[in-house]
């Protein structure tokens, strides 16, 4: 009996709350109708269009209809005090809201007795400066209630309505990017949203797996006036909307960029400390300016975001340069030693991209050599591997790579040179005979010095080429002597390797690329950012000192590394939730990224950008051009943050994107920083907002 009792009450605390529950998600719902802020009647209603009439006494109210606001529409009352919320049914069709764009004015049947009526007005008072057409002198009461009626055009945005979630049962907030029914002879009011509403509008999201981040407040015109009511009411991104995600954010130099990109990088940060959601991402930033990871009167480093978070360690942020600056002088350095056996093949490639644009047919061929290792069971493989690997290092230290300080076993010539070479060398007649003699000499040593290495390569380039008897003689024995192969002592590789040593321009063109090179460190820069990533770490590449050959090549490196090592563990198998998430920041993107015409395929960007979501690599790109980015990118982006624009061909781009043709106007005209119109992943319409500025307080100072 007791227990039947205690059974009983528990049922009826459940029920109490279950309907607590019920009462609260529809009063939310019709908490978005705001009374106060009526403004008119809906005197036309298509699928894509509402034409709206107003009263300037209810414009004034509602604080002014500012272009692009967001206005509703809707058949139910305001909620009251006497309002039954337990009544309220939310599955017939007239409880819904539906969500209006502001685009511009809607002519009304009488406008045009209206116009002449103010032209008249008009004309009655012209000349004197005190007084208004307007005004009570002017015109009567009943002519200028009248003529304060006016229409305004809007875009439909969507709906707002009430459904039943699957798992509780209780009734939650839902958007359609659409109208579900036709309503021509019912009238809807027409209300101007603001504070709380508006927030819950323009927050509304179609999915939350971790607790959004604020980056600023709403905002809907560049004269940005503060009683409309609006300047308060914060807009929040989802950061998971940028993980996996391609992300866009275009807009002129001086409008913001890269405040809006710190932003979202805190935002992404934070999320290791997240109540709900406790996620490490690994971010990385291509920095061609250094203004992420350099602190200056102008700027806030991103190098310290880690003192916003509980327990803050430094350690949590990495920097890379291709120098160590004096405020920084523990820097990692972006090189790596190109003449070591482990980097070879690695540096070859940095080479390669950096002398990219010299044409030539010899760079072509030089371009071609391969110097990855064969199987060292082929011992006339591999012998021929090393001759070309001693070739291609004295070219690299002709062209100042400095060599590392105990380099013998790289100089040894031990086997590579035979002494049917040695002695046609020696033999060799000619205007210059002695350089080939010198060769033979320097070539018998053991390990002779890499100005002696290059003095002798140039000689037995020009032997070889000249086709000397001596050459001729020896080659011709070489190859009888070569099982059938008929293949010659000088290789293609090796012939395409010894033709730098006589184009000066070459040796200049691989110089290029010693900004990256190194005497002492081994290991691949791009393999060790790799690794930071995997641990959740963020990642600036300080690229605002190295020439753009070199950056791109160290960019591409960096993003194979990346690409690669998650599409390992996917290939693995790997559960993807272990696999880790990196986000991928490249300022000025048009450096970097292919451009709008470019439809290589195989490019590592390209193929982040149409395979990325699946390794778990998400990619932010920024720059000042729609046009500028390839179309494949572009069709796979997810997330929006446009700011001003200055030219029609951009934003004839945009249009066909999302909603962004609703602001094109906007975009060209606002000039305004950090006014940005935003449309994310989860985020179902384009909102116009003003982007917080970054700011981190340090300990002695902001």
């Amino acid at each position: 009996m007791f227990t039947d009792a205690i059974k009983s009450a528990n049922e009826e605390v459940t029920q109490q709350r279950l309907k607590d529950a019920i009462r609260s998600s529809k009063k939310a719902f019709l908490d978005l109708i705001q009374p106060e802020q009526y403004l008119g009647e809906v005197y036309s209603l298509n699928y894509e269009i509402a034409a709206v009439m107003i009263h300037d006494h209810h414009r004034r109210n509602a604080g002014g209809i500012p272009s692009l606001s967001f206005l509703i529409a809707t058949r139910l009352s305001p909620l009251s005090q006497e309002t039954n919320i337990e009544e309220f049914d939310f599955s017939i069709e007239d409880s819904s809201i539906i969500l209006l764009r502001v685009m511009d004015a809607a002519k009304l049947p009488t406008d045009d007795e209206a116009t002449r009526i103010r032209v008249q007005s008009a004309r009655s008072i012209s000349g004197e400066r005190s007084t208004h057409w307007d005004s009570t002198q002017a015109m009567d009461s009943k002519t200028h209630h009248e003529l304060s009626f006016a229409g305004v055009q809007c875009r439909v945005v969507g709906t707002f309505f009430l459904t039943e979630d699957e798992e509780t049962g209780l009734p939650k907030l839902s958007f359609g990017s659409d109208i579900s029914n036709y309503y021509p002879n019912q009238g809807l009011k027409v209300y101007k949203p603001n504070d709380s509403a508006l927030q819950a509008i323009i927050n509304y999201r179609t999915s939350t797996t971790n607790e959004p981040v604020q980056i600023g407040h709403i905002r809907y015109a560049s004269t940005n006036r503060r009683h409309q009511g609006v300047d308060n009411v914060s807009f929040a991104i989802n950061p998971s909307d940028l993980l996996d995600q391609k992300t866009a954010l275009f807009g002129m130099t001086r409008t913001g960029k890269s405040n809006t990109t710190k932003v979202m990088l805190t935002s992404v940060f934070r999320l290791r400390h997240s109540e709900h959601t406790q996620q490490r991402v690994g971010q990385i930033i291509f920095d061609p300016n250094g203004e992420y990871g350099n602190e200056n009167d102008q700027n806030v480093a991103l190098t310290n975001v880690w003192r916003l978070q509980p327990n803050g360690d430094s350690s949590e942020v990495v920097v890379y340069g291709t120098v160590a600056p004096p405020h920084d002088p523990e820097r990692r350095l972006l090189r790596l030693n190109f003449l070591t056996d482990d980097n070879l093949q690695t540096g070859k490639e940095i080479v390669d991209v950096s002398t990219a644009h010299n044409d030539s047919q010899f760079m072509r061929a030089f371009r071609n050599v391969n110097l990855l290792a064969p199987d060292p069971n082929d011992r006339s493989a591999t012998t021929r591997h090393r001759r070309r690997v001693l070739v291609y290092r004295t070219l690299l230290i002709q062209s100042g790579f400095a060599p590392p300080e105990n380099d013998t076993g790289m100089r040894d010539t031990q086997r590579l040179f035979s002494e049917d070479l040695i002695v046609a060398l020696q033999n060799a007649t000619g205007e210059n005979q002695n350089n080939y003699q010198a060769a033979a000499r320097i070539l018998s040593q053991r390990s002779p010095s890499w100005g002696q290495l290059f003095i002798a390569f140039a000689a037995l380039e020009q032997f070889i080429r000249e086709r000397t008897t001596g050459y001729d003689t020896f080659d011709q024995r070489y190859i009888n002597r070569s099982s059938g192969s008929g293949e010659p002592w000088a290789d293609t590789a090796l012939r395409s390797l010894l033709e730098v040593f006589r184009q000066p321009n070459g040796i200049r063109q691989i110089g290029a690329a010693r900004e990256q090179h190194t005497g002492s460190n081994s290991q691949d820069y791009a393999d060790e950012i790799y690794q930071h990533l995997v641990h959740g770490r963020m990642v600036i590449v300080d690229q605002s000192l190295g020439s753009p050959p070199i950056n791109q090549a160290a960019a591409d490196r960096i993003m194979w590394s990346i690409f690669n090592g998650n599409q390992e563990q996917f290939r693995q198998g790997t559960d993807t939730s272990d696999f880790p998430h990196i986000l991928v920041y490249i300022e000025e993107a048009h450096n970097i990224l292919p451009s709008g015409t470019d439809m290589d395929l195989q490019n590592v960007w390209v193929r982040t950008a149409k395979e990325g979501a699946k390794y778990h690599i998400g990619m932010v790109y920024v720059t000042q051009e729609v046009s500028s980015i390839q179309r494949n990118i572009l069709k796979n982006t997810a997330n929006w943050f446009i700011g001003h624009l200055n030219n029609t061909d951009e934003t004839r781009e945009l249009r066909k994107f999302y909603d962004f043709a609703d602001f094109e106007k906007s975009i060209l005209r606002a000039q305004d920083k950090g006014f940005l119109r935003i449309k994310t992943l989860s985020n179902p319409f384009v909102v116009p907002v003003q982007v917080e500025l970054f700011h981190i307080e340090i300990e002695g100072g902001n």
